[in-house]
């Protein structure tokens, strides 16, 4: 009963986290970006175009958590957990999306430069930077718990780095004119993010193919389930997660005939669930093991 409890405050916390972060990036995105054309800076677009998909990402996020509040039916037996998981897999492809396209702008302006006002990319750059810190407290308290979170606390937090070099950028073609520096930022924050990206990917990706939960060791889980009283032999072992911090495992045990089935199974729930935070298990008990090819018939 508290872990459900404890799931539905985390959820609800997200929401409200996540509806702040909305409100402040989508508030300074329209600003951001006609400062970033008038101005003529790539690097204030570069922010611009983070901004942006910070806002979808936030917007995602938020659609994945109140579908995820929808029950269980006779179609989506596990409910709909998953779209926060599809929701942070998509926000990773628009981050190398968008890391894609300001790579791109770069080249074409290290071969024509452009002017650069300077002044008013360090005015708008500096609010910018005021916005992502205020979005990234607001967001990292879910950012370990939710990998939906933690998609849209990346798309600040890289938003965050751009912020900080414009900032730096235009105060150097300030004093030296050096406008190639604009496009000389730009690629360094579409480089800098790219490898976490690929990691936020992985992990969504790990999920959404059923493997083993970040953090979680397969052979350490059979080792401690080997050692409940009874348990002659495991096999068929599956363990993965439907959503973060929902993990569900399943497995087949040969157990003592001299031991009930039920309280063998009765342990190893006990078990994984204060040892490993698996609270969704099922168990099929067997006097004499059924044979590894036969369990998947």
């Amino acid at each position: 009963m508290s872990s459900s409890h404890s799931h539905v405050s985390s959820s609800q916390t997200n929401e409200r986290s996540l509806w702040g972060a909305l409100a402040l990036t989508g508030g300074f995105l329209i600003a951001e970006v006609i400062a970033g054309f008038y101005f003529n800076s790539l690097a204030l677009l570069s922010d611009a175009a983070h901004m942006f998909t910070d806002a979808a990402a936030l917007a995602i996020a938020l659609a994945a958590v109140r579908i995820a509040k929808r029950p269980a039916d006779s179609k989506r037996t596990y409910g709909y957990h998953r779209f926060e998981i599809l929701a942070a897999a998509f926000n990773a492809l628009m981050l190398f999306a968008v890391a894609g396209y300001i790579l791109y702008e770069a080249w074409q302006r290290f071969n024509n430069p452009a002017e650069v006002q300077s002044v008013g990319m360090l005015v708008v750059a500096s609010l910018g930077l005021i916005v992502n810190l205020l979005s990234m407290r607001l967001l990292n308290a879910g950012k370990d718990k939710s990998l939906n979170v933690k998609g849209a606390y990346l798309e600040v937090w890289s938003d965050m780095l751009g912020s900080i070099g414009v900032i730096a950028a235009a105060i150097i073609i300030y004093f030296t004119q050096w406008s190639w520096v604009d496009s000389l930022v730009a690629v360094a924050i579409g480089l800098w993010v790219l490898p976490r990206t690929w990691i936020l990917l992985k992990e969504t990706l790990n999920i959404l193919l059923e493997g083993v939960p970040e953090g979680m060791n397969l052979d350490e889980v059979v080792a401690v389930i080997r050692k409940v009283p009874g348990v002659i032999d495991i096999h068929d072992v599956h363990l993965w997660a439907i959503t973060s911090g929902k993990n569900s495992f399943s497995a087949h045990v040969v157990h003592a005939p001299a031991i009930s089935g039920s309280d063998v199974t009765t342990t190893i729930r006990e078990t994984l669930a204060e040892t490993f935070d698996i609270d969704h298990c099922t168990i099929q008990c067997e006097i004499v093991s059924c044979g590894h090819a036969e369990c998947f018939l």
